[in-house]
């Protein structure tokens, strides 16, 4: 079946089956960010924004982002390279596999959220999983993000 969609502010239409995952017709549509972590909704890694809202696109049929807005990190340059560069300053960045959920992750709470304070960025990362660095130089760098952003 064909689907419409918006990735990234770009209309696509693509051909998908009733059992796709958005994961894979992302990574099908050439979104190279787009990782595929558990397949069990339990990391974070294939967060992508649908609507704005984050959500684990590897248990989201790519049905239901039929006549959706779906954002990659490719669509958020400027919250991901400001981001990466407080990873990188607080030493939060290692392999980078968790980086374009969790930059996504934080672009969404920026949108919806008026008070970015500690409870919110952890409420908010709750189902990010690092394998690397741990959390606690991660959750320094986004302060120091969002600090500059206000």
């Amino acid at each position: 079946m064909k689907i419409e969609l918006t990735v990234n502010a770009r209309r696509r239409s693509v051909e998908v089956s009733p059992d796709d995952y958005l994961v894979d017709t992302l990574k099908k549509l050439g979104y190279k960010s787009v990782r595929r972590g558990c397949d069990t909704t339990s990391c974070g890694v294939c967060t992508v924004l649908v609507d704005g809202d984050p959500i684990p696109s590897c248990a989201f049929l790519s049905v239901r982002a039929d006549q959706r807005a779906v954002t990659t990190v490719e669509g958020i340059p400027e919250t991901a390279s400001a981001l990466a560069e407080e990873f990188g300053q607080t030493g939060a960045d290692q392999c980078g596999f968790c980086n374009p959920g969790i930059a996504l992750t934080v672009h969404a709470m920026q949108e919806k959220e008026s008070d970015t304070d500690d409870e919110t960025i952890r409420r908010h990362l709750v189902g990010h999983l690092c394998r690397c660095t741990g959390y606690q130089s991660q959750h320094e760098a986004i302060k120091a993000y969002l600090g500059d952003e206000k």
